[in-house]
């Protein structure tokens, strides 16, 4: 598997972390851990589908996909090619008028949103485009099409900032407070724009940083406890949801391919 990374264009740069693209000469799995922002994955050559307890499901040649909370298992058929975009977090209601809650844990077809007869000519476009930088370039031009007038929650934005600093261990009423937002009206703001609540988007990053934290022979427990956990048990059981394995089994096999 080739994996290649490519910077957005400076108009798209508040919305959009970047374009990853995948290359697969060998039929193969991938893991995907959840995250915190949505994606877009828009398939040039081959197939590819979701796996879930051994049921093999092909997605649409564009996939818009909401935010997880457990692992996901692609699978690339032989020859195939994808780029998927990365979102930032609340980037994607940019390009989507819908509250982005709406879908959390689904992958749906980009016909839900867009003509057939606009995907299918980019699709064809892609197909037909001379390399990868040109493919990624098409891309934007949709997507720079798409792009609706769009203001940026500042409390919003603000409350992410704040539970990335934290990583994940803030109170989300202590957090309301301080923003002076009542809870209620914070995480229906929240959910539009984030794609879920601040309580599973809190859980992502917290995961995520016990994960990037993680270096022998620091002990399970004391991660734990470090990241906000008050047992062992609550943090076995958040991790392997988040990983599909126990803390142990993860960092063994950590070398395996994910992200």
């Amino acid at each position: 598997m080739k994996i290649e990374t490519f910077l957005p264009a400076v108009s798209l740069r508040p919305f959009i972390k970047g374009y990853r693209l995948v290359e697969c000469e060998e039929e193969r799995i991938n893991k995907i851990l959840p995250d915190t922002a949505l994606s877009l994955a828009f398939r040039i050559r081959g197939e590819f589908g979701s796996v879930h307890d051994n049921y093999l499901a092909q997605l649409p040649a564009t996939t818009f996909s909401g935010i997880q909370k457990s692992v996901r298992f692609i699978h690339y058929q032989k020859n195939t090619t994808a780029i998927i975009v990365l979102f930032k977090e609340t980037g994607a209601a940019a390009f989507f008028k819908e509250p982005l809650d709406e879908y959390f844990e689904l992958s749906l077809s980009m016909e839900n949103f867009d003509s057939a007869g606009r995907l299918s000519t980019l699709q064809d476009q892609l197909w037909h485009a001379h390399n990868n930088a040109q493919a990624v370039r098409l891309i934007e031009q949709y997507l720079i099409e798409r792009l609706q007038g769009y203001q940026v929650d500042k409390l919003i934005y603000n409350a992410i900032e704040r539970i990335n600093a934290a990583g994940g261990r803030l109170n989300i009423r202590e957090l309301s407070n301080e923003l002076y937002i009542s809870q209620d009206a914070f995480e229906k703001r929240f959910r539009k724009l984030a794609g879920t609540t601040p309580k599973q988007f809190s859980s992502i990053v917290r995961i995520k940083a016990v994960i990037k934290q993680y270096v022998e022979p620091v002990s399970f427990y004391d991660l734990a406890l470090d990241n906000g956990y008050y047992d062992q048990p609550h943090f076995n059981r958040d991790f392997k949801l988040f990983t599909g394995q126990t803390p142990r089994d993860f960092f063994r096999n950590k070398s395996t391919a994910y992200w």
